[in-house]
């Protein structure tokens, strides 16, 4: 008998599925380039992509978006190295996601859409992929999905997962589906005690949660190549002693306050350098806007490919650069925190060993902030006015700036191997599903 909770989940999905089927039908068929996605949100994928090639245990693994397909590479990178004989799949939820899932594993693992969480939907998935162990990665909770997995004897698992302060208040207005779900996974590989303690509140038993790390960490280390920064500082126009205010992930709210920031910076330091990376390119009309109020030149990254830089603050307007130019910065901040949206991933700077500045609001990386605090790599400024103090102490005390960003750095570096500690956890559920097969 279906749980009340997952049945009134369906019916609603299906009122939704229902209303909204038929315009995403027309669009789909109207316009080429929604097609095959329509296709794959319906679970419906091409047989070659499942059909042949190795014969051994197949592992389907899902990352929602951009962030978590890195997450996803890393695990993957260590699954393939312990079993070599596995076939994997990774699904996405968003085209930004596929199109760098496709990138960086083309060659590994069959890149797809996810099928949205409707009954009919995941059971042609999981009919056409045919898992052993199907593992989703950090906040994805599909009860559909998960239940219906486990229905088919395939092995499930949450891996890499966090559940944030603000994100717990939204599961536990749901919890009664929520708990229904999780009573179908098999494992839950999470990234900090702090979010196992908070799956355990929306419904996870106690005995299936482990505490992993966070396979981010192993990815940054990765990405943190020095030889990337020699091009990077002649594309940026940058001396080996040009002062450099990275401002990453920065929000609506934010920037006005950064470039006060910077304005007090650069009156100490004349040669001192703002890049503004917003969080929604899109944005970039607006930030061209608020610099030229305060009297500064501003140049786009895009521009820097015909001219030299000469301005004093550079807008980064392209996606995927952000992580390497952190590390052209002599301090960097990390946006979402000087106004309330929980902050940003401060670890994307702090593996390039710089100091790391960050506002009040960190509610959903508390877990990293913690790592920095404790290894003394991370400051933490209450307003813009302290984030122009804090820089500037910085900027006057070179020494005590390379210690602190030698800090931050080991604090990464404390938390490496999380990659290989969920890959085995998936491997151990593919060993107990060979028993039990």
């Amino acid at each position: 008998m279906m749980h009340p909770a997952y049945a009134a989940y369906n019916a609603l999905g299906t009122g939704a599925f229902c209303l909204l089927f038929p315009a995403y039908a027309l669009l789909s068929g109207l316009r080429g380039r929604y097609r095959k996605e329509f296709r794959q949100r319906m679970g419906i994928y091409p047989r070659r992509l499942f059909e042949g090639g190795r014969a051994g245990p197949r592992i389907w693994l899902h990352a929602a978006s951009v962030g978590e397909v890195g997450v996803g590479a890393a695990v993957i990178g260590e699954l393939v190295r312990i079993r070599p004989d596995c076939h994997i799949t990774l699904s996405t939820t968003t085209e930004n996601g596929l199109a760098i899932a496709k990138k960086k594993l083309a060659d590994t693992a069959a890149c797809v859409y996810a099928p949205v969480d409707f009954i009919a939907s995941v059971r042609n998935a999981l009919r056409r992929v045919r898992p052993d162990v199907l593992a989703l990665i950090e906040t994805e909770i599909w009860p559909n999905w998960l239940i219906q997995a486990h229905r088919k004897g395939i092995r499930t698992a949450i891996v890499n997962g966090r559940i944030s302060v603000r994100s717990i208040r939204g599961y536990l207005k749901a919890r009664p589906i929520i708990k229904e779900t999780l009573r179908h996974v098999d494992t839950f590989s999470m990234i900090h005690p702090s979010d196992g303690d908070r799956i355990h509140r929306i419904g996870a038993p106690r005995n299936k949660i482990a505490i992993n790390g966070n396979a981010k960490y192993d990815l940054l280390i990765k990405r943190a190549d020095p030889r990337r920064l020699s091009e990077l500082k002649r594309i940026y126009n940058l001396s080996k002693t040009t002062p450099v205010l990275v401002a990453g992930s920065t929000r609506n709210g934010e920037e006005e306050r950064i470039l006060d920031a910077f304005r007090d910076i650069s009156i100490t330091h004349k040669e001192a350098v703002l890049i503004i990376a917003p969080r929604h390119p899109e944005r970039t009309r607006a930030i061209l806007n608020m610099t030229a109020e305060r009297g500064f030149a501003c140049q786009l990254r895009t521009d820097l490919e015909r001219v030299d830089r000469n301005a004093r603050v550079v807008i980064l307007n392209t996606m995927g650069e952000l992580t390497s130019v952190y590390g052209l910065a002599s301090a960097a901040f990390c946006g979402g925190s000087l106004v309330p949206l929980g902050g940003q991933n401060v670890l994307e700077a702090a593996v390039w060993g710089v100091p790391v500045l960050y506002g009040p609001s960190m509610e959903d990386f508390q877990d990293a902030k913690d790592l920095l605090d404790r290894f003394g790599g991370g400051i933490q400024v209450g307003d813009e006015t302290e984030l122009a103090e804090r820089v500037n102490r910085l900027l006057a005390d070179p020494d005590r700036s390379t210690e602190t960003g030698r800090r931050a750095r080991a604090a990464v570096e404390s938390h490496a191997g999380a990659a290989v500690k969920h890959a085995a956890v998936i491997c151990d559920l593919l060993d107990r599903s060979d028993r039990l097969g």
